[in-house]
């Protein structure tokens, strides 16, 4: 990550594991860059476009994350217009970081985020959420 970065974290509503996030951008988007349609426009886009990433909370902890490549406006149904968070496909699994429920978006420092599994330990069977979760609550992330 870039200086003067920051991250967004939202909750992955309706997903219980990465692999279903996984699923449900393919059969939604295909090959091509996946997206997030929010309401509000984040204030601090330069930084969140210097390297950011949206940071995914599955059922009460931060499993994955994907970089954000580009804001742009869609018109809703409504004609009220919205911030498009376009991500890249790729989706690397992190360590868990436990989060309360929240609404909306957030923003995430460098620093606070959790860091990325290794490359290789994605092509292993994912831990089972609640032991990822047991482990990130005694620091063992």
């Amino acid at each position: 990550m870039g200086e003067n970065t920051v991250n967004l974290i939202k909750l992955c509503v309706g997903a219980e594991k990465v692999e279903d996030l996984i699923a449900w951008q393919s059969s939604r988007y295909g090959s091509g860059p996946a997206m997030h349609v929010t309401r509000m426009w984040p204030k601090r886009a330069d930084e969140i476009l210097n390297g950011g990433s949206l940071y995914w909370v599955f059922k009460g902890a931060v499993l994955a994350r994907q970089r954000i490549l580009e804001l742009s406006e869609v018109m809703g149904a409504d004609g009220i217009a919205r911030c498009a968070i376009v991500l890249d496909r790729e989706v690397v699994r992190t360590e868990a970081l436990m989060r309360r429920p929240f609404q909306g978006w957030r923003y995430l420092k460098p620093e606070d985020a959790p860091r990325d599994l290794p490359k290789g330990r994605s092509r292993e069977d994912a831990l089972p959420r609640e032991l990822a979760v047991a482990l990130a609550e005694i620091g063992l992330r």
